[in-house]
C-alpha cells in the first residue's frame, strides 16, 4: 500500500521535472539573421520594386486592442477579402497584391497581433486562438450587410486559414485561398524545419506540451521556434519590422490543429496556389494530399517560382481574380 502511495504522489513529480527539465535545457540562440543562403530565397523579394503602402484603418478587438490593416477599396458589390501574412512579417507583404485585386474585392490586409504594426508584444498572443478570434473581430468590423468574405494567407498565414476553418468561426468564410499553406510541421508536404526557414527548439516544445497535456499554461509565452531570415534583411532599413521568434502559444495560434486535415475538410471552397520550387513545401504534393478529404478544392502549380515570390506572381493575381469573381 506504501508503493502504491509513493507512486501515485511521486508520479506527477516525476513527470514536472521533465517537463521543466526539458524546457530549461534548450534556451533562445539569441542569433537575429541567418547567413546569405540559408533558409528562404529573398533576393526576388527584396528586388522587387517598391509598392506604395496602402491606406491603414483600424478595428477594436474584444480585449481592447487596435487591430490595424491596410485597405483598398474595390467596386461595389465586390467580396470582402481577407489576407493575412505569414510568418516573421506583416500585412505590407500584400500591398502589391491587394492593388491588383482592388477591381475584384475590397481587400484588408491584417498585421497579425505579435506582429510589426500589430497590438504588442511582438513575438506572442495572449491565449491560444487569440489569432482566430482576431480575424473574426476583423471581419465583423469591416463587413459590410450582405458581403461576402474570402479569407486567404501565405504560408503560415494559409495555415490560420485553415485552422479558422475548423474552429468556432469557420461561419464567417464564404471562401478561401491558400498560397503555399502550413498545413503542420509533419505534414508530407513539408520540408525539414520548412526548409531551413524555421529553427524550432524541439527539447522545450516537448516540455511544454507535455505541460500542456495537464493544463499547465503558465509558460507558453517561453519561446520556441526561430527564424532563420538573412542577416542583409535583418541589418537592412526594414529589418525593424521582422519578427524573428515566436512563443508556443503565438506558435499554435499561427497553425493547423493536429488534426488538420480535420480543418482541411472543413474549408469552404477554396484555390491553392503554389510555386514549382517553394524551398519551404512540396508544392505538387497539395492536390494528391488535400483532394483525399476534400473535393471543393482548386490546386494551382506555378512553374519556376519559390517560396516568397508567390505572393507577387502574375498568375496569382490572376488566379486569385477568377476565384473571386465567383462571389
Amino acid at each position: 500500500m506504501n508503493h502504491l502511495l509513493w507512486g501515485v504522489v511521486l508520479t506527477p513529480v516525476i513527470f514536472l521535472c521533465i517537463a521543466m527539465g526539458l524546457i530549461v535545457s534548450q534556451r533562445p540562440s539569441g542569433e537575429l539573421g541567418a547567413e546569405t543562403g540559408a533558409g528562404l530565397d529573398f533576393s526576388g523579394t527584396l528586388a522587387r520594386a517598391a509598392v506604395a503602402p496602402l491606406d491603414m484603418v483600424g478595428s477594436v478587438a474584444r480585449d481592447g486592442a487596435t487591430l490595424t490593416s491596410g485597405f483598398v477599396a474595390g467596386p461595389e458589390g465586390a467580396p470582402l477579402l481577407v489576407l493575412v501574412h505569414g510568418s516573421g512579417w506583416h500585412g505590407g507583404q500584400f500591398d502589391g497584391l491587394a492593388r491588383a485585386l482592388a477591381d475584384k474585392a475590397d481587400v484588408l490586409t491584417v498585421n497579425l497581433r505579435g506582429h510589426f504594426n500589430g497590438p504588442a508584444p511582438r513575438g506572442d498572443v495572449g491565449y491560444v486562438g487569440q489569432m482566430e478570434d482576431d480575424l473574426a473581430d476583423l471581419i465583423a468590423a469591416h463587413r459590410k450587410d450582405g458581403q461576402t468574405v474570402v479569407l486567404g494567407g501565405h504560408s503560415s498565414g494559409g495555415g490560420l486559414v485553415v485552422r479558422f476553418a475548423g474552429g468556432d468561426h469557420r461561419d464567417m468564410i464564404d471562401g478561401a485561398v491558400l498560397m503555399a499553406p502550413f498545413l503542420k510541421h509533419d505534414a508530407p508536404v513539408t520540408r525539414p524545419n520548412s526548409g531551413g526557414w524555421a529553427r524550432p527548439m524541439t527539447r522545450r516544445i516537448v516540455g511544454l506540451s507535455m505541460l500542456n497535456m495537464v493544463g499547465i499554461r503558465t509558460l507558453d509565452h517561453l519561446v520556441m521556434i526561430e527564424f532563420s531570415m538573412p542577416k542583409d534583411v535583418v541589418d537592412g532599413p526594414t529589418g525593424y519590422q521582422a519578427t524573428l521568434a515566436y512563443s508556443w502559444r503565438l506558435n499554435q495560434s499561427f497553425a493547423p490543429r493536429a488534426a488538420y486535415l480535420e480543418e482541411v475538410a472543413a474549408l469552404p471552397e477554396f484555390v491553392l496556389i503554389a510555386g514549382s520550387k517553394d524551398e519551404s513545401f512540396v508544392a505538387e504534393g497539395y492536390e494528391p494530399l488535400m483532394s483525399g478529404v476534400t473535393g471543393k478544392g482548386q490546386y494551382h502549380l506555378v512553374e519556376g517560382v519559390g517560396h516568397l515570390d508567390i505572393v507577387d506572381a502574375l498568375q496569382t493575381a490572376a488566379v486569385m481574380g477568377a476565384f473571386l469573381e465567383q462571389f
